[in-house]
């Protein structure tokens, strides 16, 4: 059971770190079951309560940062809700043309999202790079917070 645990954990932490930076996979969620899962498989004695409160604190940390980044650059950019839908869509697009469709695919839907709402090409840029801003920022946020959260972990685990 102990042996099942830590491999269903490691996994989930791992499938959770690819969703900190791939649009649909719940991340943060799936890094804080696993490494729940792994502290299970030791009764919770190497890692207790009092940690785990911790790194549930970091994921929420990180959730927020994530949502207030992607919230604040189209906004302060002057982004409409068409950007914002557009550079989700580009955000997914985005999975199947690599690491460039992922840095890119948010600012080209962003872009043309504006662009469908407003027809500006200034206001569309614009409104591309603030959500494509937003979006990176969050994303950074989540992955340095991801793996706080996995060395919070790991230091309770060892010491």
């Amino acid at each position: 059971m102990a042996t099942t645990l830590v491999v269903l954990g490691i996994i989930m932490v791992l499938v959770g770190l690819a969703g900190s930076v791939l649009p649909l996979l719940p991340g943060i969620p799936l890094i804080f079951l696993g490494l729940v899962a792994v502290a299970w498989s030791g009764d919770f004695v190497e890692v207790g309560s009092l940690t785990l409160v911790g790194i549930g604190v970091l994921g929420a940390l990180a959730m927020l940062a994530d949502f207030v980044a992607s919230t604040l650059g189209p906004k302060r950019a002057g982004a409409s809700g068409w950007a914002v839908l557009g550079a989700g869509i580009g955000a997914i697009v985005g999975i199947f043309f690599g690491l460039p469709g992922l840095l890119f695919g948010p600012f080209v839907g962003a872009l043309v999202g504006e662009y469908l709402a407003t027809a500006n090409v200034e206001q569309s840029t614009r409104a591309g790079l603030g959500t494509w801003v937003g979006l990176l920022v969050g994303t950074a946020a989540k992955i340095a917070l991801s793996f706080a959260m996995i060395g919070w972990f790991v230091l309770a685990w060892y010491f």
